[in-house]
């Protein structure tokens, strides 16, 4: 059965059976084509006889499933919503002793948590070059940049994106907030698939002035600046309640990304430190913004609590809309945590390809179809949502750009098995592969290391040693899947 929702979730907590309404014919009818695992990047090698691997994951197809109502036999609605540097035990439903997120808390609750979510990098703008197209980072040249800092590289135009399919299939797009996928004039999210974007362009902002990390003015609707100099998650939280509110006349898709909890520590009503500094930028200490002069536990919790109040109110707008039980409402973080992120008992954070850099809360509720109080501990990450919402959406990756994710929609909706496959990461000096159980990882020390992550999700216990053809195994399959990746410039 599915843990309880209200532990703090450990890697011993078993997948539960989910048991969940199927789709009907009009969502079946239309992603009759998109199998579960066929947009799954290259399947990993067989092992020899005698090696090592871990066992998988029980099949979940356990109890009969429960048809769901006719009138919500309609393609979902899809609210997709980030955090931005929240790290992996920064909610309470995830361990948090001192940070209340009861908003949050009540979408797991209604819905699945997973507790073995992972994001596609280890920084801002890579993992969101692998949520956009669903494929690691580095089979593109801005997804090389960890993070984009400069106007040389951005999401080229020309590439499929998540918002480009399902536009093609009849849904309306709009991206809300942190783009970090490049700058005007060439890269925007007008230019990549999304009808409408009110947000910002880089990777920072100061929440009143929307001043970024080059000095300059950062807010804008569409492509042109938009002024407005209020507290910034404010705006966004606004601006998406907006949205959802509207009388859509087809599906959509909102992509929802907050700044918050990411630096400048300033939260609602920090006049006074804003204004230090705004002091600072304007001075040409373009450092400011990293805030390495402020920032503290308590200030992290009040920025944390305002982003889980701003989904809350998000969420409410979309309840009061009618559209709740259609929209499909995804939560995670881009990345581990930072600074003063509350990370334990992982390893690591933000920019590291340990746990605490890679681990995120995610959230997952869609009222039409997948029953509530559930808990996953399957290994995801973020291209697999990208397979998972063109497949529920009814539409086709591009044949010539292939998925590195792998579908969850028959795991979701239909009781099928998760099949047995490795996730891969890759960050300038380390390397990182996911199977099952067991993580192979190589730091920036260079000694390879390998990790039962259900034993051991500290990461302290090599078992090189122990294993070395398991270790031998995931080192060829890192080492394959890197071969078909773009090199790091010099």
């Amino acid at each position: 059965m599915p843990s309880d929702q209200n532990a703090v979730p450990r890697p011993s907590e078993p997948s539960g059976s989910f048991p969940r309404r199927a789709f009907t014919t009009a969502v079946g009818a239309t992603a009759a084509g998109v199998a579960v695992g066929a947009a799954a990047g290259p399947a990993s090698a067989a092992p020899a006889a005698g090696q090592e691997r871990s066992a998988p994951h029980e099949a979940v197809a356990e109890k009969p499933f429960r048809a769901a109502r006719g009138k919500h036999s309609r393609r979902p609605n899809i609210l997709y919503i980030l955090g931005d540097d929240l790290g992996w035990a920064d909610l309470s439903s995830y361990g948090a002793p001192h940070i209340r997120t009861p908003n949050l808390d009540r979408l797991g609750r209604q819905g699945v948590r997973f507790t073995d979510a992972y994001s596609g990098s280890a920084t801002c703008s890579p993992t969101r070059f692998s949520l956009y197209t669903g494929r690691y980072p580095g089979r593109t040249a801005g997804g090389l940049a960890e993070p984009i800092a400069d106007r040389s590289v951005g999401l080229e135009p020309t590439h499929p994106t998540l918002a480009s399919l399902l536009r093609g299939t009849g849904y309306a797009t709009a991206l809300i907030g942190k783009w970090h996928c490049g700058y005007l004039p060439d890269y925007s999210p007008t230019k990549s698939g999304w009808d409408e974007f009110f947000g910002n362009f880089g990777g920072a902002l100061e929440y009143y002035s929307k001043l970024g990390l080059g000095g300059e003015y950062d807010l804008y609707e569409g492509d042109a600046e938009y002024k407005d100099l209020r507290y910034y998650t404010r705006i966004l939280t606004e601006r998406a309640s907006e949205y959802v509110r509207r009388d859509h006349d087809k599906p959509w898709l909102l992509n929802l990304n907050f700044t918050t909890p990411h630096w400048p520590w300033i939260a609602d009503g920090d006049t006074e430190e804003s204004a230090e500094v705004v002091r600072q930028i304007k001075a040409g200490n373009r450092a400011a913004l990293f805030h390495n002069d402020g920032g503290s536990v308590e200030k992290y919790r009040q920025m944390v609590e305002d982003l889980d109040r701003s989904v809350g109110k998000v969420l409410d707008a979309l309840k009061k809309s009618g559209q709740e039980e259609d929209t499909l409402v995804f939560f995670a973080s881009d990345n581990g945590g930072e600074r003063f992120s509350y990370q334990w008992p992982l390893s690591g954070s933000k920019s590291s390809l340990q746990e605490g850099g890679i681990r995120v809360p995610a959230l997952l509720r869609w009222p039409a179809r997948i029953d509530p109080g559930q808990v996953s501990d399957v290994p995801v990450f973020s291209p697999d949502w990208t397979a998972t919402l063109l497949e529920i959406a009814g539409a086709r990756p591009a044949p010539a750009y292939p998925l590195d994710g792998t579908s969850l929609g028959g795991y979701l909706l239909r009781g099928e098995r998760v099949a047995e496959r490795d996730l891969f990461w890759r960050v300038r000096g380390e390397r990182a592969v996911r199977r099952g159980d067991w993580k192979y990882y190589r730091g920036k020390g260079g000694a390879d290391q390998l990790f039962n992550l259900r034993e051991d999700q500290r990461e302290q216990a090599n078992r090189a040693a122990e294993k070395p053809a398991l270790l031998a195994e995931l080192r060829a399959s890192w080492e394959r899947t890197d071969a078909e990746l773009l090199p790091y410039p010099s």
